[in-house]
């Protein structure tokens, strides 16, 4: 996403590198250019020039220290005040009370319901929780049927009453169900509209006061640039939400609701939504988007979600097999498997220090991984749990067989090798395989 606003971010700070010291001229220079980065980013006037204004007293109130470069302390600078702009906390969900009940809202087109199911299925999978989600909005059967197609999906009830117009109460018999099946949180969808107006604000505005939920939350499409903001003070002038969720940061967007919505509307941005799969939610870090927009990777996040994919007893398996030398094709797959479920390739990538600028114009997709699937597909089982059984012969077969060239199976067979060689040198000398568990 800020992929355009980290390239000149960078190339601002570049014009500092090899300085002996910050001084008015050059650190006039590079506040300049952070600003147009910050502009081209859609962030409003106002808030530009504010930010830079600081980041420039900021520069100039420091000493830099012998060991440390004017460009090193001028990054320091930066995500100091990226991560202040940005809320500076990671703010979490309310969900005490029996049942929590939260409360969602948002413009039509948001990705509002598709929310639902994805909170949904992070308290049930992250937090342990029982959840029921909630069909509010009434004037849209398709709204309905999406989430109960995605309630179906995750594995989560759907409470919903077709033919009734009234909202509020489909809600209070669904909370009065939920406290009889001792359901933990009652997520409510509601209706959204095209532009903001004043009977979906009535309607907000009355079920929030009949409900009084634990947690409101305003979703916005943070592809709607300047739009985002605006739309979001309406809706918090009107209902007071407790925080907001961005979705579509996956997206060719400029980054700019992002950046300036905490700012703008004082209330802290809790989700963001990165991907269209239901486990494609995250807690919103202002430390770890802060390092993400200056290049600077997220491995945090990126040891998080191998932790929720991470199988220890089937780490440990494959660890003995490895010290036997008796890794084969089959743990190799589900190894690949593991991987898949921690999200997009190109996303991950990004997650790593240094790699992001580098892929930045690379096409990464989700089918990364079919050319090597569908060789080892192309196997035997016996190929597959005997891999130097595999020959010039075998090779040609699954060459045939998985619709791709001898050169592609020549890669993966050396390609497996080597990893095997690496990762068994690892293990035989005593790396155990551990990660810690992760906290709930």
């Amino acid at each position: 996403m800020f992929e355009n606003i980290s390239s000149k971010i960078e190339k601002a700070l570049h014009t500092l590198r090899g300085k002996g010291s910050i001084t008015d001229i050059n650190i006039a220079e590079t506040v300049k250019e952070i600003r147009k980065a910050l502009l081209d980013a859609d962030v409003s006037y106002p808030i530009a020039k504010e930010f830079t204004d600081r980041v420039k007293q900021e520069a100039l109130g420091r000493d830099v220290i012998q060991s440390i470069e004017p460009g090193q302390l001028m990054v320091k600078i930066v995500h100091e005040e990226l991560t202040k702009l940005m809320g500076s906390e990671t703010v979490d969900i309310n969900i005490k009370g029996s049942p929590a009940i939260v409360l969602v809202a948002g413009l039509q087109g948001s990705g509002k319901t598709t929310f639902c199911a994805k909170l949904a299925n992070y308290l049930k999978t992250k937090r342990s929780k029982s959840v029921m989600l909630v069909a509010g909005d009434v004037y849209r059967p398709a709204a309905i049927n999406q989430l109960q197609v995605l309630g179906e999906q995750i594995g989560v009830p759907v409470y919903a009453q077709l033919g009734i117009a009234d909202p509020v109460k489909i809600a209070e018999d669904a909370i009065r169900e939920a406290k009889l099946k001792g359901i933990n949180v009652v997520i409510v969808d509601t209706a959204g509209r095209l532009a903001v107006d004043e009977e979906m604000m009535n309607e907000i505005s009355n079920l929030k006061n009949t409900l009084q939920p634990q947690e409101t939350l305003f979703v916005v499409d943070s592809m709607t640039g300047q739009d985002a903001v605006n739309t979001a003070k309406a809706f918090n002038e009107r209902i007071d939400y407790d925080g907001v969720v961005l979705t579509k940061l996956d997206g060719d967007t400029r980054g700019g609701a992002a950046l300036t919505i905490r700012y703008s509307v004082k209330k802290p941005i809790k989700f963001v939504g990165i991907g269209e799969k239901m486990d494609a939610l995250d807690l919103f870090h202002p430390d770890r988007m802060a390092n993400r927009i200056l290049g600077m990777g997220d491995v945090v996040s990126l040891v998080e979600r191998a932790q929720e994919q991470y199988d220890e007893a089937e780490a440990r398996k494959i660890q003995k097999r490895l010290i036997h030398n008796e890794y084969n094709y089959e743990d190799f797959l589900s190894q690949i498997a593991q991987v898949k479920k921690m999200g997009n390739m190109k996303d991950l990538l990004g997650m790593i220090p240094g790699l992001g600028k580098l892929t930045k114009d690379i096409e990464i997709g989700d089918d990364a991984f079919v050319p090597i699937e569908s060789i080892i597909g192309s196997m035997t089982p016996y190929e597959r749990r005997n891999p130097s059984c595999i020959n010039g012969s075998r090779k040609q077969r699954i060459a045939a067989g998985s619709g791709r060239t001898i050169q592609e199976v020549n890669r993966l067979v050396k390609q497996f090798e080597d990893t095997r060689k690496m990762m068994r040198a690892v293990s035989s000398k005593g790396g155990n395989i551990r990660m810690p568990k992760r906290r709930r």
